[in-house]
């Protein structure tokens, strides 16, 4: 299976391209800079992952992303939900800070770029990292929305190229578990909303992932910025 990753570095994403370069050859890793506040953090890990296991990186700069409302993963003015006002075992709260760093259609933009590029290289399908946990909040997330996109390219592609992703079914607990099966070196990915020197340890995405590690008996503590 020859394929196009699209690699943000974050835990779902690597562990994809893992899987994927184990079951066939990724022709090419894409990473998007939309101006997101993790940006720089997410292209350096990325383009190491992507160097360790030989395989080509390409970053995609979206600049007009930034006239996409102002979710706080991108407006500078906005703060990203964290600590407190974070709560990943209530949905309700979930919600609420989903919709606060919701991009518009970004993973619809996202994914459309890799067909192009799948097309264009000869791959057959392009791999996100997505996740059952996440995908109650984030409808993009969803197993459902890759089908609704396989549909689509069999209109759009003149390939039919496919949309696949490992971890659809699996909570982060799970991926954590399958990663380390893989060899995944966790001291390369980013799994966080901002560029620190650390992983903040307070955003949605980095308490999922603290929590998911501690599950799965794994010792990342000293990735995590120290809670002042």
């Amino acid at each position: 299976m020859k394929s196009v990753v699209l690699l943000s570095s974050g835990l779902d994403s690597t562990v994809n391209l893992y899987q994927a370069a184990r079951e066939g050859k990724v022709l090419l890793a894409l990473t998007f800079d939309y101006a997101q506040k993790a940006a720089k953090k997410e292209m350096d890990c990325a383009r190491q992952l992507a160097k360790r296991l030989k395989i080509p990186h390409q970053v995609i700069s979206l600049p007009f992303f930034a006239n996409f409302g102002s979710s706080s993963l991108i407006d500078k003015s906005k703060k990203i939900p964290s600590g407190r006002n974070v709560k990943i075992d209530n949905l309700k709260i979930s919600q609420q800070s989903a919709k606060s760093v919701w991009v518009p259609n970004r993973n619809g933009i996202f994914l459309n770029i890799a067909a192009g590029f799948a097309e264009a290289l000869g791959a057959e399908v392009i791999i996100p990292g997505f996740n059952l946990e996440e995908a109650r909040t984030f409808p993009d997330n969803s197993a459902e929305f890759l089908k609704s996109l396989n549909r689509t390219f069999e209109f759009s592609t003149s390939t039919q190229v496919k949309s696949h992703c490992f971890t659809t079914a699996l909570n982060k607990t799970e991926i954590v578990k399958l990663g380390s099966k893989l060899g995944v070196d966790w001291s390369k990915i980013w799994p966080c909303y901002h560029a620190g020197k650390k992983w903040c340890g307070e955003c949605e995405s980095c308490l999922r992932s603290k929590r998911a590690f501690e599950s799965a008996g794994i010792q990342v503590e000293g990735y995590f910025a120290k809670r002042k």
